[in-house]
């Protein structure tokens, strides 16, 4: 079984429009509201890759429960834990350039603190874990060495997409993979962004080396990377018109992960995982895959 966690989840609602106006009535030609937050999107690409999963984290509210419902309506898991206030709306604007408003989200109190612990630490042996996302108020950082130490005692394999710096604190537990981003994996290292392939690739290299058996370097319009201690992995990104960057990087995640599961090469992974990603940037929201296969087409992998 695959367990997503997003801890902060959020419902997205987005918006596009000719053009924004101060002080003015904005009228807008298109919307859409999704189910959001990094592991629910990870989910959702999941099982449109035919893959299970069960969705675990915090939700609040009329909002928190829109997302649990309409995980449920694509037929998958969910084992939220309900607290106080109300989960985060984020607003993504589209007009000739893309604006994101992101909130915070509701507190989180050490009963239900607590309680997320237990559920981790009941992950039965073998299974996967992606932890994916932002924390939000009172959750300290430390909490994701702590779930990557109780997934290391129990055998579970961790995958870690977060922003946070504590990520380095991880690496003493071996997590299975990590997947940041190029301006992440800078800020790790306290390096400035933007970084060279180079930098890039020895910044993943070092992170190996301290711990992780596999790292996915997502890159935008640049592509990805993919290393390990065997290989190192260069995809570029299929061309397109870019409408939404939110969610690129969970689609990618995912993708990759299905055809590794499925037993493809790391090539091949690669490829997918860079394709679906490039898909959703040029959706609304997650990629429905219907141009899959043309994209795929358009991404060559080189081993380094």
């Amino acid at each position: 079984m695959i367990y997503t966690c997003t801890l902060n989840p959020a419902i997205d609602l987005y918006i596009a429009l000719k053009e924004m106006r101060a002080n003015a009535v904005n009228r807008t030609e298109d919307e859409d509201y999704q189910p959001n937050g990094k592991g629910v999107n990870v989910s959702i690409m999941l099982k449109k890759y035919g893959f299970t999963s069960t969705a675990l984290g915090f939700i609040a509210g009329f909002s928190g429960s829109y997302i649990e419902q309409s995980l449920k309506d694509l037929s998958i898991q969910t084992d939220f834990i309900s607290v106080e206030g109300i989960t985060r709306i984020n607003v993504f604007i589209n007009t000739t350039e893309e604006y994101k408003l992101v909130n915070q989200g509701p507190a989180i109190e050490a009963k239900a603190l607590h309680a997320f612990r237990e559920k981790i630490a009941a992950i039965p042996q073998g299974d996967i874990l992606i932890m994916s996302g932002s924390l939000p108020k009172g959750v300290p950082a430390s909490i994701f060495s702590e779930v990557a130490a109780i997934c290391h005692q129990h055998n579970v394999k961790f995958i870690l997409d977060t922003s946070s710096a504590a990520v380095l604190e991880t690496l003493q537990y071996k997590p299975y993979l990590l997947k940041p981003n190029e301006e992440e994996i800078a800020a790790f290292f306290g390096k400035i962004h933007p970084m060279s392939e180079k930098e890039l690739i020895q910044s993943g290299e070092k992170l190996i080396e301290m711990g992780a058996e596999q790292v996915l370097i997502s890159r935008g319009g640049e592509g990805a990377l993919f290393i390990t201690k065997d290989v190192i992995l260069k995809g570029n990104a299929p061309t397109g018109t870019v409408v939404n960057t939110a969610c690129s990087g969970d689609a990618m995640l995912a993708a990759f992960l299905s055809k590794q599961l499925e037993g493809h090469s790391p090539e091949e992974c690669l490829r997918y995982g860079i394709a679906t990603g490039a898909s959703t940037a040029f959706s609304k929201g997650l990629s429905d895959l219907h141009d899959i296969h043309s994209l795929i087409e358009q991404v060559h992998i080189h081993k380094i």
